[in-house]
């Protein structure tokens, strides 16, 4: 359900969170759970961990933080992450490793693939370089955008260490600046600037933690873009050209980008509000909506309930994960989760059930 923004919605957290508390007690993992086989999620969306899929030898293929994965055409999963020995790792659907390549992205963040008439392309987001590259499929840098100063969009002083970007019908490039001024920009197809919205704080227009962005095209006659602000867990809703239109409350859920398969949304949450219903180490889970933007299943999270249209406070119940960064999406409708600060660990598998 699209809620508007509130204080109010935020006041109410702790009493949502007081029954989940005593259920869902704080803890912190020493060790990376062990959970093959196990069945996790509600209702029509369960799924069978996988843990081992995406393993490798650590000493040829190291990862630190496994941030994002995307599917190209021919079935592939590409993985970014921000170990410089290979930033980009690419499985089949097995989990055996195809190709790897790219030493260039400390900060190896954000993956987006673009399909452009057959042509695809990647956009890779590095906010500790503050740079968005727009690549081939081999890695070829074909377009670099950088700080957006140089096109009198930003004070040379302001931050801008971008996560996300999402690509428009048009061809048009949205970068969420999300660790650095939280504002989103767009550009043409050629890298020119057109325009930004958003910013820091709490209004239903701005964000805090503009961490994704994506084009939800459920709707083909009126496409909208959705930006993640993760603090606010929210997902909030705009026009193209950057009109606010709603606000989906996702209480607790400290949410990563929204990823669309057919008419269904899903995100990695990075963190849920276990200890005093503060952001929480170690807590994350998968949460799934459907074309009504309702929380049917929440895979490693408690299960979704909405009291009188309202959605109620989602924790995670059971450690499954540490702290899920992305997820991507197959054709059988199989998730691959990747995590941040999760003790280096490969992607993980969840087969639909």
């Amino acid at each position: 359900m699209q809620n508007k923004q509130s204080r109010r919605d935020f006041g109410k957290m702790a009493a949502l969170g007081a029954a989940a508390l005593t259920l869902h007690p704080f803890h912190i993992l020493k060790s990376q759970p062990k959970a093959k086989g196990e069945i996790i999620g509600q209702g029509s969306h369960r799924y069978r961990v996988l843990p081992q899929w995406g393993r490798l030898d650590s000493s040829k293929f190291p990862v630190n933080n496994c941030h994002e994965m995307v599917q190209d055409s021919k079935g592939r999963l590409i993985m970014i992450g921000d170990e410089v020995k290979n930033n980009i790792l690419i499985y089949d659907r097995s989990g055996k490793l195809l190709e790897s390549f790219g030493h260039e992205f400390p900060g190896g963040h954000g993956l987006t693939i673009w399909n452009a008439n057959g042509e695809e392309f990647l956009f890779v987001c590095d906010p500790n370089l503050g740079k968005v590259f727009k690549t081939d499929l081999k890695g070829k840098v074909l377009l670099t955008i950088g700080h957006p100063s140089t096109v009198g969009a930003y004070k040379e002083a302001d931050a801008f260490k971008p996560t996300e970007t999402a690509i428009g019908p048009d061809g048009s490039i949205y970068i969420a600046d999300g660790y650095g001024s939280q504002w989103i920009l767009r550009y043409s197809a050629n890298g020119d600037f057109i325009s930004k919205f958003g910013g820091a704080g709490d209004g239903d227009e701005q964000f805090s933690t503009a961490h994704g962005v994506a084009i939800d095209q459920r709707n083909k006659a009126n496409p909208t873009l959705l930006v993640t602000s993760r603090a606010h867990n929210a997902f909030k809703r705009f026009t193209l050209e950057g009109k606010y239109l709603s606000t989906i409350f996702l209480p607790g859920a400290y949410v990563c980008r929204p990823v669309f398969k057919a008419d269904t949304l899903y995100a990695g949450v990075c963190w849920s509000r276990l200890r005093y219903l503060n952001q929480t180490p170690n807590s994350g889970f998968v949460t799934i909506l459907d074309k009504n933007d309702q929380v049917i299943s929440n895979p490693g999270g408690t299960a979704p309930e909405y009291k009188n249209g309202k959605l109620q406070l989602m924790v995670q119940d059971k450690p499954i994960f540490m702290h899920c960064h992305d997820v991507c999406v197959d054709q059988d409708e199989n998730i691959y989760v990747c995590q941040w600060n999760a003790q280096k660990t490969y992607p993980i598998k969840l087969e639909r059930v």
